[in-house]
């Protein structure tokens, strides 16, 4: 397993885990609870719970031998895809429908039910598929700074396409098998809805209500407080702040964030998506070299709602991204979200003060 996960870093990891534990105050090492302003809701935290020996499940780590082309992989420029479709020669960004979507601007509408234990009701949009690059053995982290920006512009232009439609347009990323993504190739996915979905719509909700009491946006708010703390920041720059939020649930969750205020993707100026572009491949990278891995996670953006929602006053939202890895202790084995997590509350096992430690023990050094 050390092997896999890089035994040099294992051992580091494990020296700067140990170190913190003597260097943390008593109240950190406990259990203790923690707000999330986001959720309206509560986050166990059980620091001590790293010091038990895991017996559990063992992942296959990450595949690291990609092909950069691959005849039979269907995103690779020129294939076919499963439709009989065939991809363009492209040399940049692609997008094109999903051929198996979640989402169909045609659905015929379920009807109305007065039961309130039976209630259903429409559910159109539209799902599409980006390929960030046209080399499947490349991830964000190890693309050119010039070629994450057209990644964002791309991600904005769609903002921008669909929004005016649709009340809600989420793009997601998810990396690596450990997250569902059944092919390597450096890709994500965008879905507008005609609905505004749980997470955004709480979200919005929790926003909307910390406005109204502070006058200021939450997240906005939050991003200058962790910015004069240092307690929990990854990576910063003039523009962005990275940070291992204060109620973070997964291991090495974190909450990328503008220093201004910014309601959508779209609305980032051209010196911001460079900065953008930026500060994402140092974060990746720092993912990257935490396991020496191509680390997995899921990751997506939210901001202000579109369609309908574009003629209302949404001062109280603010644009930020999420990253969520699954991984705990090394790129073999992950947290489990089971049990006490799904019949109770969340928990995680060790602090996002912890966290940072562990981080600050890598460089920000693309990996090769």
């Amino acid at each position: 397993m050390f092997e896999a996960c890089g035994f040099n870093n294992v051992c580091v990891l494990l020296h700067c885990l140990v170190t913190f534990y003597h260097l943390s105050c008593v109240t950190l090492e406990h259990q203790h609870l923690r707000y999330n302003p986001l959720r309206d809701s509560w986050v166990l935290v059980s620091a001590h719970r790293m010091k038990r020996p895991w017996a559990g499940q063992v992942e296959r780590p990450p595949e690291e031998h990609i092909p950069r082309y691959d005849p039979n992989n269907p995103l690779c420029p020129g294939n076919k895809r499963a439709n009989g479709k065939g991809n363009p020669d492209y040399d940049s960004t692609f997008v094109f429908e999903n051929d198996f979507p979640a989402l169909q601007p045609d659905a015929p509408d379920p009807g109305s039910d007065q039961d309130p234990l039976f209630q259903s009701k429409a559910a159109r949009g539209v799902c599409k598929v980006m390929c960030f690059h046209p080399w499947s053995d490349v991830t964000l982290p190890l693309m050119k700074k010039e070629e994450v920006v057209n990644v964002i512009d791309k991600w904005a232009e769609l903002v921008e396409e669909l929004g005016t439609i649709y009340p809600w347009v989420q793009i997601f990323e998810n990396k690596g098998a450990m997250m569902g993504c059944s092919n390597p190739h450096p890709h994500c996915q965008v879905w507008a809805s005609n609905f505004l979905p749980n997470e955004p719509a709480l979200s919005d909700r929790c926003q909307r209500a910390y406005y109204e009491k502070h006058g200021e946006p939450m997240l906005l708010q939050y991003a200058k407080r962790e910015a004069e703390k240092k307690e929990r920041v990854v990576v910063e720059s003039s523009d962005w702040l990275a940070v291992v939020p204060y109620w973070a649930t997964w291991p090495y969750q974190t909450l990328l964030l503008p220093r201004r205020h910014v309601l959508r993707i779209s609305d980032l100026t051209t010196e911001e998506r460079e900065g953008l572009a930026a500060i994402m491949k140092r974060l990746l990278t720092k993912y990257d070299n935490l396991f020496e891995v191509s680390f997995p996670y899921s990751m997506g953006w939210h901001g202000a709602p579109t369609g309908p929602y574009l003629k209302e006053d949404n001062s109280h939202w603010q644009l930020h991204a999420h990253y969520y890895p699954p991984l705990l202790r090394s790129a073999t084995v992950k947290k489990f979200m089971v049990g006490y997590e799904m019949l109770a509350q969340e928990q995680r096992d060790l602090t996002p003060e912890q966290v940072i430690h562990l981080c600050t023990c890598f460089h920000t050094e693309q990996r090769t």
